[in-house]
């Protein structure tokens, strides 16, 4: 076998096998955030800082969301509803802003949200692709298990009843 063909063969079958064990990790739902992702912190809005490693151990809801993307203000009284009725069961959610924050500021004095929100800008485009959305587009939804398991995403807007499904498995 030449070696250009040989190079090709290689190139192939790594390629497969990436393919393979892409398809593996989507069917078995079992990646996890790295330390980098719980070590994050982010402004919020009205003060204070938002350490996602005080929210590991209990179900978590992460939704990206902007001022701009009228998708991801459609859902966020969705979401909204879905933290008031789910929080006595321990599953938190928070909304990171892909935005600037005298944006979110004047966005959340008009229409307040019971869920903690931290303002990740521009950055956060960044975090969504770590986190399993190539594209970087809005909304964003991840939905991790106690164990810190990424059990689904999503591109596009949720629904409450979509919500409370990903929390009954």
């Amino acid at each position: 076998m030449n070696r250009r063909r040989a190079t090709w063969v290689g190139v192939g079958t790594a390629a497969a096998a990436a393919g393979l064990g892409w398809g593996v990790w989507r069917e078995t739902g079992a990646e996890r955030p790295n330390e980098e992702f719980w070590s994050l912190q982010f402004e919020q809005p009205d003060g204070g800082q938002l350490a996602l490693e005080a929210l590991r151990g209990r179900p978590l809801l992460v939704n990206f969301w902007a001022t701009w993307c009228p998708p991801c203000i459609k859902e966020l009284p969705e979401l909204d509803r879905f933290n008031q009725a789910q929080r006595s069961r321990g599953i938190q959610v928070i909304g990171l802003a892909v935005d600037s924050p005298t944006a979110v500021r004047a966005y959340l004095a008009r229409q307040p949200l019971s869920f903690a929100v931290g303002l990740a800008g521009l950055e956060g485009t960044n975090l969504t692709r770590k986190l399993g959305n190539p594209s970087g587009a809005l909304p964003f939804s991840v939905w991790l298990d106690a164990a810190g398991t990424i059990r689904e995403r999503k591109l596009g807007q949720t629904s409450y009843d979509e919500l409370v499904r990903w929390a009954a498995k």
